[in-house]
């Protein structure tokens, strides 16, 4: 405070006038200087009076949280151990129950579980709000210590009450287990290729290549298309959503961020290269579908390269930065927006599908069996080029049923392999109608 006195007096000495600017910057400082003052007056009394002895760690740690989850949900500080720990789940392995979550309304949020972690067999779903763990409230805890209380020791339990909408809360037990991300799947439905990520880590894009390598491989040049699932994909790192999506583009942008200051704005573009070599491409979203899912979902749909498929996605368009406090572990901090190439912020308002399609229950209806043109008596033939007798098939038989019973039960995957196929076959036969 002298050194600014001292100064102030050479200014007045001098008889400069100090512009208005100026003015409003030395009123701003002084503000800061009397905030941090009132900031270091609370930590000594804590430190002094509380009624249960606190370390400086625990007191400055806690105002740091406090700091960074007052920005947004996505801002936050990492201790050591926790930041130890999300290195580990973006290289693909990690210890908990196997959900991603986020902080709403004080309970915990989730916005997706994992394919086949002890979460997702135990049957959370997105939107789901967890109020108690092991009986103790949820409000009141930052995000990270309600998921450190979520983490724990493989192979013990936590208790978890749930608030889902349309029915009265409930419980579930949960074991944690240690969660391996394979963050790609893939497999064949017909000549139509299958592809699920689950996550954005540092595997995706990896994993993509050889997924529809051994498509490929196994259709033997007969693929009709592809259905990229993102459904209840979490998202993940940055550089793998543009990965992915440069998998499927020749050209363009696929994303841009945004920061303040407008210098260090950023735009990713594709490379000459597309794994699909232009055959039809659905993308399934829905609301467990955010961040890096959104990316490719919104770059594949601006460019239509992609039809979107599913329900409208979580709606988070920002990007955060780890930043690493040296012995300190790190912070997680909210630095850009990011925009879909058509210049689009998807910031609360998520991807609009373009064919929406809710989840539902399929169910077959037999109706009673009517006659057919061959019943009738005295019926002509096909003729020359005929099928003959053991050509035809019967009414009740389902072609395109496939042997995973799962499949069948998932209304919007089935939407998207027969919109696939339809695109597919519309395409052989433009060339013969434009005859």
């Amino acid at each position: 405070m002298t050194l600014r006195k001292l100064v102030l007096g050479a200014a007045v000495a001098l008889l400069v006038v100090p512009s208005a600017a100026a003015a409003a910057e030395n009123e701003t400082d002084a503000d800061t200087y009397r905030l941090l003052n009132l900031l270091g007056d609370v930590f000594e009394r804590v430190r002094a009076d509380y009624v249960e002895e606190t370390t400086d760690k625990e007191l400055i740690e806690a105002a740091i949280t406090g700091m960074l989850t007052s920005l947004d949900p996505h801002s936050s500080y990492l201790n050591a151990k926790n930041y130890r720990e999300m290195q580990v789940q973006t290289r693909g392995e990690f210890g908990g129950l196997g959900i991603e979550v986020t902080m709403e309304g004080g309970l915990v949020k989730v916005v997706s579980p994992i394919d086949d972690t002890p979460a997702f067999r135990a049957g959370l779903e997105p939107n789901d709000l967890i109020s108690h763990l092991d009986g103790e409230a949820v409000l009141g805890l930052t995000l990270a210590q309600a998921v450190e209380k979520m983490r724990g020791r493989v192979g013990t339990d936590i208790r978890l009450t749930v608030r889902r909408e349309g029915r009265e809360p409930f419980d579930v037990t949960i074991t944690r287990a240690i969660i391996k991300i394979r963050s790609v799947r893939s497999r064949l439905e017909g000549n139509v290729g299958y592809v699920r990520i689950t996550s954005f880590n540092e595997q995706a894009d990896k994993g993509l290549k050889k997924a529809i390598e051994k498509i490929n491989e196994e259709v033997d040049g007969e693929l009709q298309g592809i259905v990229l699932d993102l459904r209840n994909n979490p998202g993940g790192l940055l550089d793998q959503a543009v990965a992915v999506s440069d998998a499927f583009l020749d050209k363009g942008e696929i994303v841009s961020t945004r920061s303040r200051k407008p210098e260090d704005t950023q735009r990713f573009n594709a490379r000459p290269g597309d794994l699909a070599e232009g055959l039809p491409i659905v993308v399934l979203v829905n609301g467990g579908s955010a961040s890096a899912s959104e990316i490719v979902a919104g770059a594949l749909q601006d460019h239509g390269r992609a039809i979107v498929l599913g329900t409208k996605s979580f709606g988070k368009g920002s990007v955060q930065t780890i930043v690493p406090l040296s012995g300190h572990g790190a912070m997680r901090l909210t630095t850009t927006r990011y925009y879909t190439p058509s210049g689009q912020s998807i910031q609360g308002t998520g991807i609009e599908p373009d064919i929406e399609v809710a989840q539902a229950r399929i169910e077959a209806v037999n109706g009673p069996k009517r006659r057919r043109e061959s019943d009738l008596r005295g019926s002509l033939d096909q003729g020359e080029g005929g099928a003959g007798e053991d050509g035809g098939k019967d009414g009740n038989e389902d072609d395109n049923a496939s042997s995973d019973e799962q499949v069948r039960q998932d209304y919007q995957l089935v939407r998207a392999l027969d919109l696939v196929r339809g695109l597919s076959l519309f395409a052989e036969r433009m060339p013969q109608s434009a005859n």
